[in-house]
């Protein structure tokens, strides 16, 4: 009995290895594809054939709802469950405005930096999402972080420093490839976006955040799939309104629904939708290791590529300050957290609370 249980459970730690392993390539395969794909589309076609970026993720929004709605309808009664969470809770469901506005700025600006710098460089720059996120969670949530996760974060403000003297010593290359301040600027807007967006959604999760002042923990918590949801449609509304302005403002040069969409934007399109039930997985099944692994293989992968495909050079400098960074990341994320505090407590259980509103 004693050796069936014992091989019942290494068969059971393949399968974990295994399926922990598949999604590591497809975190790998989704992040790079998603840079290289949007690179190669914003640089491919003329100014003229070029798609228009707010519809564009504002069908990436639809779909998302979509397959939101399907997944939650799977769990659950969808109409109850839009009626609690929405009609009977409005606020609760008002305040996912504020984080869906924030993450449709960041993407829009992420297609602008994709315009203007190269994938290695709109990779490695990105990282800078890391030392924002960890800024506004000591801010906003009074997370502590130890000395090692520090050192991380400083290193990897030198990495990013490295990399972008490197880019801007050579001016040949910066005019061949657009703007690159422009493109700089849009990553660090952007990534203070992610931040923002990314600890207030996690306040939400947590109940750290009360919509009103008699809010109760008796409240019922809303699942992930509701919760995004609730973050499409905003987002979709949002698109909307932005791309009414645009058009009002614009009338000769508007450009119609659609345009531009060849099958590599539509590609682009399901992978952006896709990648939000690959975060729920990740959320549930991965760890910050893996997360801080897929990172470093996703930017290496998506270099490689880019040499390959657009011929984009590397500089000594720029593989240095790489390096440095990707090794921050993986420190930062790898790193043991502090004795469990107060705080830690509550977050844990937090923690705990996310991975049952995750489907089983």
């Amino acid at each position: 009995a004693t050796a069936t249980a014992t091989a019942k459970t290494m068969f059971d730690n393949t399968k974990s290895n295994s399926f922990r392993l598949t999604l590591l390539a497809l975190m790998v395969l989704q992040n790079s594809s998603v840079v290289l794909i949007g690179r190669y589309t914003r640089s491919s076609v003329s100014e003229d054939e070029l798609y228009n970026v707010n519809q564009l993720i504002l069908v990436a929004e639809v779909c998302k709802f979509i397959g939101a709605c399907i997944l939650e309808a799977r769990g659950t009664d969808i109409v109850a469950s839009v009626n609690l969470h929405v009609i009977q809770y409005p606020l609760d469901f008002l305040r996912i405005l504020i984080p869906a506005g924030l993450y449709l700025v960041q993407n829009t600006l992420l297609y602008v930096a994709l315009s203007n710098l190269s994938a290695p460089m709109f990779q490695v720059t990105y990282q800078m999402k890391l030392l924002t996120t960890a800024v506004v969670s000591v801010i906003l949530l009074g997370r502590r972080y130890i000395l090692k996760q520090w050192i991380a974060l400083i290193s990897l403000g030198i990495g990013v420093a490295i990399v972008i003297l490197s880019e801007t010593s050579d001016t040949a290359k910066t005019n061949s490839e657009g703007s690159f301040a422009a493109g700089l600027f849009a990553v660090v807007v952007a990534c203070f976006c992610s931040a923002m967006a990314g600890v207030y959604t996690e306040m939400i999760l947590k109940n750290k955040i009360n919509p009103t002042p008699d809010a109760t923990a008796s409240k019922p918590t809303a699942s992930l799939w509701m919760r995004n949801m609730q973050m499409a449609f905003f987002s979709i509304v949002i698109a909307l309104m932005k791309g009414l302005w645009e058009g009002s403002n614009n009338e000769n040069d508007a450009k119609p629904m659609l345009h531009g969409f060849t099958f590599w934007v539509w590609v682009l399109i399901a992978l952006q939708a896709g990648g939000g039930l690959l975060v729920a997985a990740i959320i549930k099944y991965a760890d910050n290791v893996l997360k801080g692994l897929a990172t470093g293989v996703a930017v290496a992968f998506s270099t490689l590529c880019s040499m390959v495909l657009f011929g984009t050079p590397l500089t000594v400098n720029f593989v240095f300050g790489a390096t440095i960074i990707l090794s921050s990341v993986y420190m930062f994320s790898t790193a043991k957290a502090q004795p469990p505090s107060d705080n830690a407590k509550s977050d844990k259980g937090a923690s705990s609370e996310m991975k049952q509103m995750l489907p089983k």
